[in-house]
């Protein structure tokens, strides 16, 4: 494999506490501080008005990675909205913060969010954080927003950390334009069935995935999208933040051959290569022929990929349909 960088950890604080602590790895279940709103009486609006849905990033591994605004918000919202107050406890405890805290999350939004609507609307302001990096991004905090906005509701945002856009910084691929997809599917079919959609767009890709589905997506990218430059990024702004950049084909290799990777990951893919729409298909058709004349199916179609830089599935199906017609 090439060019894999690891980061030793420089940057570390001095200002009391370990500036690399994480605040994303909870013990399991909710702290029972969360169970209900508490009955702040800071941060209210004058009377009358309504209060403001404050939409905060948080960091995503480096507990210093938190901005001077953000900090104020923590500290001053009568409440905040959480995904697991275990989690953002500990934040606010390196921070020495004490805010009020309440679990918001996709298993209790319905009985949570109107709690929420009830308390801004008497003029309280809520800050709403996710357990790590800019809250509404791949998690459903868009619906309270989307509340909010139905009842009059003033909402606003405190930019900061992005795992997708930290990911589009280190992964050295073009970023002009690229397109954040989430999640792929868990299973194969499906998983394959979204790349393919994803394929033609002209743009660099970013996913998230879980460590131990990352050999398998991978190699389901190369299939669908062809030998693109690609980045697996893991435990950015942490201790042992590692960047591994190589084709997908021999990505997928790698990590089929090195197992999982500790820590969350983010790929990115680069856009689609200058020669994936070059060649015809009169042309494509007529290097299958003559590579199925010179080899096996298998071998023909790693050498018409090779030249053309064409998504392998694509070559093999219709390397299939060739060999059957004649």
């Amino acid at each position: 494999m090439t060019g894999k960088s690891r980061n030793s950890g420089s940057g570390r604080g001095r200002i009391g506490h370990n500036s690399d602590d994480r605040h994303t790895s909870p013990p399991k279940g909710e702290s029972k501080r969360g169970s209900s709103l508490p009955r702040s009486k800071t941060s209210r609006a004058a009377s009358g008005h309504v209060g403001t849905l404050n939409i905060v990033a948080t960091p995503i591994g480096n507990a210093r990675d938190i901005t001077l605004r953000a900090l104020d918000m923590l500290g001053t919202a009568a409440v905040i909205a959480c995904e697991d107050t275990r989690v953002t406890g500990k934040l606010l405890a390196i921070h020495g913060l004490k805010t009020p805290m309440i679990s918001y999350h996709e298993y209790n939004a319905p009985e949570a969010r109107p709690r929420i609507i009830e308390k801004l609307k008497s003029g309280f302001s809520v800050a709403l954080v996710s357990d790590a990096g800019t809250p509404l991004i791949s998690d459903p905090g868009y619906k309270l927003v989307e509340a909010c906005i139905d009842e009059g509701i003033p909402v606003t945002a405190l930019p900061g950390p992005s795992s997708v856009l930290c990911a589009l910084a280190l992964a050295g691929l073009p970023t002009d334009t690229f397109m954040f997809a989430g999640f792929l599917p868990s299973k194969t079919t499906a998983r394959s069935k979204a790349l393919h959609d994803l394929a033609a767009i002209p743009a660099s890709l970013v996913f998230l995935e879980s460590a131990k589905r990352l050999a398998a997506s991978l190699a389901d990218m190369a299939a669908e999208l062809g030998p693109r430059p690609a980045a697996v990024l893991r435990e950015m702004t942490k201790v042992h933040e590692e960047a591994v950049r190589s084709p997908l084909d021999q990505l997928a290799v790698h990590y089929a051959e090195a197992g999982p990777p500790r820590g969350e990951v983010v790929v990115v893919v680069g856009p689609p290569l200058a020669t994936d729409n070059a060649v015809s298909d009169e042309d494509l058709d007529t290097m299958i022929r003559e590579a199925l004349s010179e080899g096996s199916l298998k071998d023909a179609v790693r050498a018409v990929q090779e030249d053309t830089g064409l998504p392998r599935k694509a070559i093999y199906d219709r390397a299939v349909a060739i060999k059957d017609a004649q």
